[in-house]
């Protein structure tokens, strides 16, 4: 399958025989995260980009094409299927949240976090976050606070297929992707996850 660079790329190409007036050199990143997101947008994308109302007067919309294209995905490869980048306001913080994997502690300040806790049922979690069961048990949460200045996307999931019996659909549930996120975060508290029946 291609990468996503290189179906932007070829879309990329097409524009250009199609529309005289553009020019091959203009805003390389740019043309790039655009196509992607035309690319992408056309796998029937789902949900909304805008903040959730309570974070709304604490972003800015920011532009970064680099952090937008790394945060998109390919259908069936999880990662975002759209997104927007945003920048916390000075004198701003948000909380966030992480379900990782405890074998890998290393995987504590990943890429992808919530705006809010996860609650109810594990499986409903996964098909939300498209969470492939392979990828971690999410048997760790941390919750921490994003300082200002932190540039994140806020987009919805991108399809992913976990194996030949388990895909998960393209979500309209919110994801946050961060880069470096440990020096972006502070006020850091883990949980450890417990057994619930119902």
């Amino acid at each position: 399958m291609k990468s996503t660079l290189s179906l932007a790329a070829a879309l990329l190409g097409s524009l250009s025989l199609t529309a005289c007036t553009t020019t091959t050199h203009e805003s390389g990143q740019t043309n790039v995260a655009n196509a992607t997101q035309e690319i992408l947008a056309a796998e029937n994308c789902i949900g909304s980009t805008e903040p959730p109302v309570a974070w709304a007067s604490k972003l800015i919309a920011d532009d970064d094409p680099q952090l937008l294209t790394n945060s998109l995905g390919e259908p069936n490869q999880g990662k975002l299927c759209q997104g927007q980048v945003y920048k916390v306001k000075d004198g701003e913080v948000l909380t966030i949240y992480r379900a990782w994997n405890s074998t890998n502690p290393n995987s504590q300040y990943g890429a992808w976090w919530a705006t809010s806790q996860p609650d109810g049922k594990v499986a409903h979690y996964r098909a939300g976050y498209e969470i492939c069961y392979q990828w971690s048990p999410l048997d760790k949460m941390t919750r921490c606070e994003l300082k200002p200045g932190s540039k994140l996307v806020i987009g919805n999931g991108q399809s992913a297929q976990c194996s030949q019996w388990l895909t998960y659909p393209v979500s309209a549930d919110q994801q946050l992707y961060l880069e470096n996120t440990e020096s972006l975060v502070g006020n850091c508290q883990t949980y450890d996850a417990v057994f619930g029946w119902e």
